[in-house]
């Protein structure tokens, strides 16, 4: 996602976005002071992180900085959600900033929404899966991962090492998807 143009005008924010070859125009009704901490004439001061995956082992503890930024760039995004319930990669990134901010329960309804929307997608799943484990609810985790090996998942080093699965790993339900895992390995080879 790329921020092509911000423009404050009394109370609105209109942003002009693009990802890849879409395009849209998004006002958003707020105090411009509610931005006045940030760089406005850097691209990237409102939504920093879009489309970067943290692909760290370790839950990373935010600064202070980067829950404000991660704030505003929520709000940012449900923004252009409630303006267009069906951007689709707009509800991914959504989801995402939601899980990063501990928003367990917000991230898994984003999560739920997607899984509806492309319930054949291995990374939709796997992404439900581990809504279901941050919010406790390991049997519908457990049959989110599932799903998401039969459909192709494949990053079998990430999936151990995910801390968004942990609590699905240690349960016993969990020796059952190792299984699976192992018979999938051997398959790959």
């Amino acid at each position: 996602m790329q921020l092509r143009e911000i423009n404050l005008d009394g109370g609105e924010i209109q942003l002009h976005v693009a990802v890849g070859t879409h395009t849209k125009d998004v006002v958003l009704l707020a105090p411009a002071s509610a931005f006045a901490p940030l760089d406005l004439n850097a691209r990237s001061a409102i939504i920093p992180s879009i489309g970067m995956a943290s692909n760290v082992p370790e839950r990373k503890k935010l600064s202070r900085q980067e829950r404000q930024n991660l704030d505003i760039e929520i709000g940012f995004i449900e923004g252009v959600v409630n303006r267009d319930p069906d951007f689709l990669e707009a509800l991914q990134v959504l989801g995402d900033d939601y899980t990063r901010r501990g928003r367990f329960t917000d991230g898994l309804k984003i999560d739920e929404r997607l899984a509806q929307i492309r319930p054949d997608d291995s990374m939709v799943q796997y992404n439900l899966a581990c809504s279901y484990a941050l919010t406790d609810r390991i049997e519908p985790a457990a049959e989110a991962l599932e799903r998401a090996l039969n459909l192709g998942y494949r990053d079998f080093k990430w999936l151990n090492d995910d801390p968004d699965l942990e609590k699905l790993r240690q349960h016993p339900i969990f020796r059952k998807i190792r299984t699976k895992i192992r018979s999938l390995r051997v398959k790959s080879r």
